[in-house]
């Protein structure tokens, strides 16, 4: 679970509810055909903008955001070491059994690459292209939560629009048109609301999860090609290292 999302999320909603609570208390801002025009309205233009396979990931998506994939990436560089060094002393066949119980996927790919003999080219091509198109795919789905914002905003705007047409034709009432502009202005605090903390954050943190992810690939290819090419375990490990924060460069060779 990453805290700093969940307080951040926390946070914002307490926020907003002690402003609201120390105003007009929260009953002024519930308005039943407000929330169908400005959520109904966005959702339903999502449906319009996305093929229905992400729509219904909709939700895994947005609990990623708060509880990503765990890796242990200085295990991994340690790892990675650990399959140089099998790989120097009884060649790079020796780990087909690591690499067939290997359970990330793209190192067990990469692995089984480099121990069918096949060329650094071949390898390197292949597992870039499977990077890119999962860091494609990432920000695809996380686009979802800037589009929604987007689009909310809009239809809270044109739910604001409405409100106004039907107070202004209600304008001999001068009492009706206090409530009738509140009642107008929901829509674009919904709007507001949608953009501001659902959507826009989940599309930035969603990004962030998919370029850390993206990062830990580059790393286990850069792993792999020094198996394959067989380096020196402690250039491979001063290397891939690298990749760590100062912090968490321990070297197993100290």
């Amino acid at each position: 679970m990453d805290i700093a999302s969940v307080i951040g999320m926390v946070a914002v909603w307490i926020l907003l509810g002690w402003a609201m609570m120390t105003g007009a208390g929260i009953g002024p801002y519930i308005d039943i055909p407000s929330v169908l025009i400005t959520f109904g309205g966005s959702i339903a233009a999502l449906l319009i903008s996305y093929k229905m396979e992400h729509i219904k990931g909709t939700f895994k998506f947005f609990m990623i955001a708060f509880k990503p994939p765990q890796v242990d990436v200085p295990g991994l560089v340690k790892k990675m070491v650990d399959y140089s060094t099998q790989a120097r002393r009884d060649g790079i066949l020796s780990l087909e059994q690591s690499a067939n119980q290997e359970e990330d996927e793209f190192l067990r790919k990469g692995l089984g690459m480099a121990i069918d003999g096949a060329e650094a080219d071949t390898i390197r091509e292949l597992l870039e292209l499977d990077m890119d198109q999962t860091l494609s795919r990432h920000k695809e789905n996380a686009s979802i939560f800037s589009t929604w914002g987007a689009l909310a905003g809009g239809y809270g705007m044109l739910g604001t629009l409405i409100g106004l047409v039907a107070m202004l034709l209600n304008m001999s009432d001068p009492s009706a048109i206090g409530p009738a502009m509140a009642v107008a202005l929901i829509t674009t605090f919904y709007g507001s609301l949608i953009g501001n903390v659902l959507g826009s954050p989940i599309n930035s943190i969603l990004i962030l999860r998919a370029n850390d992810e993206a990062l830990v690939k580059q790393l286990v290819l850069e792993g792999i090609m020094s198996i394959q090419r067989g380096d020196n375990p402690r250039n491979l490990e001063t290397k891939l290292l690298s990749f760590l924060p100062p912090s968490q460069r321990i070297s197993q060779f100290e």
